[in-house]
């Protein structure tokens, strides 16, 4: 393949094919091969044909017979393996013999960049320090970047709980550390867990964001499994957490995998609690999952917004799925102290920044908008309420007489009367009809089955008895057909239930609502009817009346916000939560009716499907003329709205929590706007005293909360040991009495006072928890990784040439988007290989290397090329594969570039491994670096690879070529000296520092462990010594003396364990550096030919003082713009200048200076590629060095300098015309 110069109009400079060139140094280093036999087999000799693609070298070889010997080999990697070894597989291998050890340097130039790259990229992580950023459709904030980078990703193995504030993106950071174990191949197998509603959104997420197929775990896998184990056919798997926890046959599969990573969100849900007596604990189903999950995964995150309910006991116990030696036994203040550095991390909104150090989340304002109803309505409220408060009081009879699940039933269909009544004039009505209908269709069911009884000959009652309705029914049948709900369940509905279950579940509902009844005979379910049917002409006059005072106080807000805009002139939009769907079709016909047009309004409930949710969702983002969105809590989970930034509770929820849930929709991450919240409550009634009572309470003490007490109530009994449903309920039962008014709002009172003094304590006991943002220590970071990261640019001017090397096709459309139109099946089927649930297609509509263009408007959605990506891996894998043998071989390279350097050099791939010392050993650092040994013996690093913008020779150059080849110290061995470079210069640094790092951690569990565990060891040997004295008394108590005794051996044995596995992880190991390729770099000053240098005419050297006046210009210049600018090395590949802002931003400035008058100059493809990387942060400077002094010299700086260059694997360096650039660029900027 030719390797070629050429100019921006396509013109030849130079170059010749390398074919011409390889006869000129073949066989040089390399000896005749001899062939391989099994007697001939032994240890040291290197193989091609045992692993693809690579060499190994034996370590070992045992004979088992004549004709069969078994094989210990190690790869370049420093992994080894083992195989059989026949005959005639011996035949198919290949000795790979060199004359001292030294490479032959003989390979294609072209095919040694191209394998380079292949590995490079193959392992971008080791290379990019935040691959899984710069190949990820997201732009992660600081509390991310530190979550992953700073927090997650550095211990190894992970326990870790993420329990930042809700709205706080934590499945960003899940997804950029599973992408980034992933991409430091780190990661074969990962599993979700989430509640049933969130897992699709889970799958969405990651596939959009971060290009990560994940299935969704369900019974079809099972079936398909046909016995065999399920987890272990499906490495990367989202789980519905009840689904696992609920069946002892999923949860003895899991106990026989393993996992390398697994994320379980919501995971306060796993949370359990202690018994009354001996320290026991009573597990959840949930929390036995947890456990499971610690013990059988590598890597273990769990996060929630909620980690700790107000009991310290509790949360230690929770805390005990990370480490159970840290929060072994109850807790017990004054001999238990409680510290989770390293183990958690918990951010509040208020301490969240932008990287601009301003507030993430805006201010946010609720109101309490009270309404007085009218006096039909006060007649229905009161009417209705007398009905509930009835049948409430027979429930509880029932419960209490043994018929617990009917009685349980008819309570939670009267609390849902209550809460429609509450709700709108149309869904108190339409549930009063529908439970009439209901129960008069029981009613004659009945009434066959007393007919169909009185001629029994079993029958004992008499005909009067019968015919007064004085028979109690044997209702055993007809309970059973009703569905037992949990209240709790009801108001967790959005958290607990999947998609596809939701309706169905809301069904149920209105089945338990229409039928539940305590009626216990004939007589008293006609009277329930006839009191139906009473509320029922009630509410129909109501709802003619059409006098709604909560629908006018709605209005008013809708009037008094919709009719204006923005200050961009967007229409404001509003988001409006009810809990029933009648009155979400109630509220669509008068908002529609109100706004005069049918597409102002649309609709989110339980019944709608996903993918209608999702259209409508858009419709409301996107549509100017849809401003109101009328949602259901069944829908309002992962629905994220930022567009609106007005939300009204038509309906408030019995579950505080819900407030902030739906408050989080609109107030989470990018939103720009001031929140406000309209809370509608209804004056003078149980129930809405309640609310107003406690809001009132909450914007008392707004300051001190931040907005946060909804979570606090929300996430036990916060009422002095009672939900708010239940405070409510009581409400409405004895609301009238004073006694119990005064005491409710005693309750109320002193609840949220009490939460506030949680908050502060909780901040006070766990201040560790809670984490600050060092936000220039961050910004740091991220700059220092910008300049090492390989997408877009390098990843295109990879892919490109190897893609059509391998015969796919692929064409440039638009700006940065290409059209691939023919995937190669060796391709298809290498992706397929590597990953066969992430398939590759014969062919991509559309596919590109930048994030920014994956989704443009109007056009179609393009498939991301970056590091992870199944197509991206095939074609680096076959690379490899065909072209990894160049690597090891060697090849010739020129320096032409401007600043070269005057010495011959050695270029090498250097892999650098550490790893822990335990009996399965971690990997803690692994990188790339790619020094240059020059011939006096120093070596040169360099952020990005410099063969990027090395030549091959020129045919003419041969002979100048040959005898720098023949020299002493071209052929001599240097990968010893560069190994031992590797380990003084780069694994004995880092591994100091790693080891200072790890030892204050590990110095801290094991204080921590041995504090903790002894504590437990004392107690349960006094309580061995108690319980022994009490039995010699006569006494047995619910625990025997000597099974205390035995806990207590139990824990002293798990103490001495786990301190000597803390020992072990302290203690890292450096592997022997592996040199992964080289090549020979020769300076084109080196290579005379005649009277002319091996550097292009057109290529004219600029003298050294044009080059120093140009870069003391644009440093001049960029501190006349208050940048920092730092000149680099010489030869610093890709830039010559990094000058920061005042904000910690670097940006790169490449120097072109030229005497007036010069007509052209000279750019690298590395140059190049660099640039397009870098974006915006890139410069072009150009300086006209003016004859008459540096005073007169001009500068002009170009920006997005080389967009129009597709990078050619072929092409090293470009002509350019300076006058065409010149006109292009503009002051320094």
């Amino acid at each position: 393949m030719p390797d070629r110069r050429i100019d921006s109009a396509g013109r030849d400079v130079g170059g010749a094919t390398y074919p011409d060139r390889l006869a000129i140094f073949q066989g040089r280093n390399h000896v005749d091969e001899p062939a391989v036999t099994l007697a001939s087999l032994r240890a040291g000799q290197r193989l091609r044909g045992v692993m693809p693609g690579q060499s190994v070298t034996l370590v070992g070889v045992t004979p088992l017979d004549d004709a069969l010997v078994e094989i210990f080999f190690r790869d370049d990697s420093g992994r080894t393996g083992e195989r059989m070894v026949t005959d005639a597989d011996a035949g198919k291998l290949e000795l790979v013999t060199e004359l001292g050890n030294a490479p032959a340097f003989d390979g294609d130039p072209h095919e040694f960049r191209l394998a380079a790259e292949a590995l490079r990229i193959k392992y971008a992580a080791l290379y990019d320090p935040m691959a899984a950023v710069n190949s990820s459709d997201v732009d992660p904030l600081p509390h991310q970047i530190r979550a992953v980078y700073e927090e997650l990703l550095p211990r190894i193995p992970l326990r870790f709980l993420l329990a930042d504030d809700p709205g706080a993106g934590k499945t960003i950071m899940a997804g950029l550390y599973l992408k980034e174990l992933i991409l430091r191949a780190d990661c074969e197998r990962a599993l979700i867990v989430a509640p049933g509603g969130l897992v699709e959104q889970w799958r969405e997420e990651l596939s959009q964001k971060f290009d990560l197929s994940f299935e969704i775990f369900n019974r079809q896998m099972v079936d398909d499994a046909e016995g065999r184990n399920v987890f272990a056919e499906h490495p990367f798997l989202i789980a519905r957490m009840d689904q696992l926890s609920r069946s002892d046959d999923l949860i003895e599969q899991l106990s026989d995998v393993t996992w390398d990573a697994v994320v379980v969100d919501e995971a306060h849900r796993m949370s359990a609690h202690y018994s009354s007596w001996a320290g026991q604990v009573d597990e959840t189903k949930r929390f036995r999952l947890g456990r499971l999950l610690a013990e059988t995964a590598h890597n273990v995150l769990l996060m929630t917004a909620t980690p700790h309910a107000g009991k310290e006991e509790d949360f230690q116990l929770f805390m005990s799925l990370l480490d159970r030696d840290r929060f072994e036994g109850q807790f017990r203040a004054g001999v238990h102290r409680t510290d989770t550095r390293g183990l958690m991390r918990r951010m509040v909104k208020e301490e969240l920044l932008t990287f601009e150090g301003k507030p993430l989340f805006p201010e946010r304002r609720a109101y309490t908008v009270e309404y007085e109803l009218s006096d039909a309505e006060r007649e229905l409220y009161e009417l209705v309420t007398g009905y509930v408060r009835t049948e409430m009081g027979r429930a509880e009879r029932l419960a209490q007489s043994g018929d617990k699940k009917r009685g349980n039933n008819v309570g939670f269909a009267l609390t849902v009367l209550q809460r429609r009544l509450a709700s709108s004039p149309e869904a108190i009505l339409r549930s009063l009809e529908r439970r009439q209908v209901r129960l008069e269709t029981r009613l004659r069911e009945w009434q066959r089955a007393t007919d169909e009884a009185r001629y029994s000959t079993s029958m004992t009652a008499t005909i009067d008895e019968w015919s007064t309705g004085r028979v109690t029914l044997d209702f055993e049948d007809a309970s059973n057909t009703i569905p037992s709900f949990d209240p709790d369940l009801f108001d967790d509905l959005d958290e607990e239930v999947a998609e596809e279950e939701r309706a169905q579940f809301e069904a149920r509902v209105d089945e338990v609502v229409d039928l539940a009844t305590a009626a216990e005979s004939i007589g008293e379910l006609r009277a329930e009817i006839a009191i139906l049917e009473d509320l029922i002409r009630v509410a129909r006059r109501v709802r003619l009346l059409d006098d709604d005072k909560k629908w006018v106080q709605l209005r008013a807000i809708l009037d008094e916000q919709l009719l204006v805009h923005d200050d961009s002139g967007e229409p404001r939009k509003i988001i409006i939560f009810t809990e029933h769907k009648d009155t979400l079709d109630y509220l669509r016909q008068k908002i529609t009716t109100q706004l005069g047009r049918p597409e102002s309004v649309i609709t989110i409930h339980g019944g709608t499907r996903r993918e209608d949710r999702k259209a409508a969702r858009e419709q409301f983002t996107y549509d100017r003329n849809t401003v109101v969105l009328l949602a259901t809590d069944a829908a309002g989970e992962g629905l994220n709205l930022q567009r609106a930034h007005l939300m009204v509770n038509y309906d408030l929820p019995w579950n505080p929590n819900r407030i902030e849930q739906r408050f989080g929709r609109i107030h989470r991450i990018g939103q720009r706007e001031v929140c406000h919240l309209w809370n509608m409550v209804a004056k003078d009634t149980r129930e809405g005293d309640v609310f107003t009572r406690l809001l009132s309470k909450i914007d008392q003490m707004s300051i001190a909360y931040n907005g946060n007490l909804f979570n606090v109530l929300g996430d036990a009994d916060a009422f002095q040991e009672k939900s708010l449903r239940e405070l409510l309920i009581e409400a409405i039962r004895y609301g009238d009495e004073p006694e119990r008014k005064a005491e409710l709002d005693r309750v109320i009172d002193a609840s949220v006072a009490q939460g506030l003094d949680t908050m502060v304590a909780e901040r006070a006991l766990h201040p560790e928890m809670y984490s600050s943002l060092n936000l220039e220590e961050i910004c740091e970071r991220m700059e220092k990784a910008r300049e090492r990261r390989l997408q877009p640019g390098y990843i295109a001017a990879f892919f490109l040439p190897a893609f059509e090397r391998l015969g796919g096709r692929i064409r440039r459309r638009e700006k940065g988007r290409y059209e691939i139109t023919r995937v190669p099946q060796r391709v298809i089927d290498t992706a397929r290989r590597l990953n066969r649930w992430a398939p590759v297609p014969e062919r991509y509509e559309r596919a590109t290397f930048e994030t920014s263009l994956v989704r443009p408007e109007n056009q179609t959605e393009a498939a991301l090329l970056a590091p992870g990506h199944p197509l991206l891996q095939a074609v680096i894998d076959l690379t490899i594969e065909d072209l990894g043998p160049v690597l090891k071989r060697g090849t010739v390279f020129v320096d032409r570039r401007e600043q070269q350097s005057d010495r011959t050099g050695l270029l090498y791939a250097v892999e650098q491994r550490i790893q822990n010392a335990t009996p399965d050993p971690d990997t803690v650092s692994h990188h790339f670096d790619y020094p240059v040994l020059d011939t006096a013996g120093d070596v040169t690093l360099a952020a990005a690879p410099p063969y990027l913008d090395y030549d091959a020779p020129d045919p003419d150059e041969a002979d100048a070529i040959a005898e720098v080849l023949d020299a002493e110290w071209a052929k001599s061995d240097h990968e010893r000296s560069i190994r031992a470079w590797a380990y003084r210069d780069g694994l004995a640094p880092r591994m100091e520092e790693l080891s200072a790092q790890l030892l204050v951690d590990v110095d801290r569990t094991r204080v921590q462990v041995k504090e903790r565990l002894l504590a437990e060891i004392n107690h349960w040997d006094r309580e061995h010594n108690r319980l022994e004295a009490l039995e010699r008394a006569g006494t047995i108590g619910r625990i025997r003396a000597e099974a205390a005794l035995q806990r207590a051996r139990q824990l002293d044995e798990r103490l001495e364990k786990r301190l000597r596995a803390l020992d072990e992880s302290t203690q890292l190991v450096a592997l022997p550096a592996v040199v992964r390729g080289s090549a020979l770099v020769v300076p084109s000053q080196q290579l005379s030919v005649g009277d002319e240098t091996a550097t292009p005419k057109t290529f004219a050297r600029e003298t050294e003082l044009v080059e120093r006046r140009a870069v003391e210009a644009v440093l001049a210049a960029e501190h006349a713009l208050g940048r920092t600018p730092r000149e680099m090395p010489r030869n610093n590949p890709g830039y010559d200048i990094q000058s920061f802002d005042a904000d910690g931003r670097i940006h790169y400035i490449e120097v072109k200076g030229r005497i007036e008058g010069s007509d052209t100059f000279t750019i690298t493809t590395n140059e190049v590629t660099f640039a397009q990387t870098q974006g915006d942060r890139h410069r072009l400077a150009l300086v006209l060095v003016s004859p008459d002094g540096e005073k007169r010299d001009r500068l002009r700086y170009v920006l997005d300098a080389f967009t129009h260059i597709e990078p050619s694997a072929t092409t090293r360096s470009y002509n350019e015309e300076w006058r065409d650039y010149w006109d292009r660029g503009g002051p320094p900027r």
